[in-house]
């Protein structure tokens, strides 16, 4: 087990298990924990390092990234990766002398640019720390009992993140624990969805007119919480 990847592993749970808590999922809010974390690094102290930029010109990012970094205040920052990235691209883009002679220019050209559509140096990262913390969740939960309480106590998980622990389980546990812990994981979404069918059928009641004077109780953002279970989108943050 990582101890590094542990204390925001056990921020994150103690927080959606505290009173008041909000209702998220705890791997969609550690998920976006460390995708905030790469963004401030990259446009901070990482732009500059060479051996980086090697990696973010080769890569690029993803449009989400993009976004997030032209909301973030260091403009200058992206602005000289792009310059970067662009001068890459450009010589990726162009055509080898075989391409152009073979009239294979528009093939080469769609292949480079799926390639670079499907690069993101921050999802890369976001991912590689995001296999390791899934690990340590299953490895805490088997080592820890205080932990495991706080593990069947969240909220929900959301099915993304759901599949992807069950996944982490099957590489960090065996036997009895890794029955317990899948039948704990599973049993949360079980526990959730059902609510949660519940909220988004009444939500639909209440544009009958029969039920216009029944009070919403959980259900006024039902779809919203609907759609965060269904593709592991975090509604607030801890």
């Amino acid at each position: 087990m990582e101890t590094i990847y542990t204390i925001p592993i056990n921020e994150v749970f103690d927080a959606l298990t505290a009173a008041g808590a909000p209702c998220d999922c705890p791997i969609c809010l550690l998920e976006g924990r460390l995708a905030e974390n790469e963004l401030d690094l990259i446009l901070g102290a990482s732009m500059m390092e060479p051996a980086i930029r090697i990696k973010t010109n080769e890569e690029g990012f993803c449009r989400d990234h993009y976004k997030k970094m032209l909301g973030m205040k260091n403009r200058l920052g992206l602005a000289l990766m792009l310059e970067s990235h662009l001068a890459e691209l450009e010589g990726r883009l162009s055509p080898s002398p075989i391409a152009a002679l073979t009239g294979k220019r528009a093939e080469h050209f769609a292949s480079a640019v799926a390639k670079t559509e499907a690069s993101c140096y921050i999802c890369g990262k976001v991912s590689f720390h995001m296999g390791r913390m899934l690990r340590n969740v299953a490895a805490l939960y088997a080592q820890d009992d205080a932990f495991r309480k706080k593990y069947t106590a969240v909220p929900y998980f959301c099915l993304p993140h759901a599949r992807a622990l069950c996944e982490a389980a099957k590489k960090e546990l065996t036997g009895k624990v890794l029955s317990a812990f899948t039948g704990d994981t599973l049993a949360s979404v079980k526990r959730y969805m059902d609510a949660l069918r519940e909220d988004v059928s009444f939500f639909c009641k209440k544009f009958d007119y029969r039920y216009a004077d029944e009070p919403w109780g959980n259900a006024k953002d039902a779809p919203i919480r609907a759609a965060a279970f269904l593709t592991g989108e975090p509604k607030g943050k801890t």
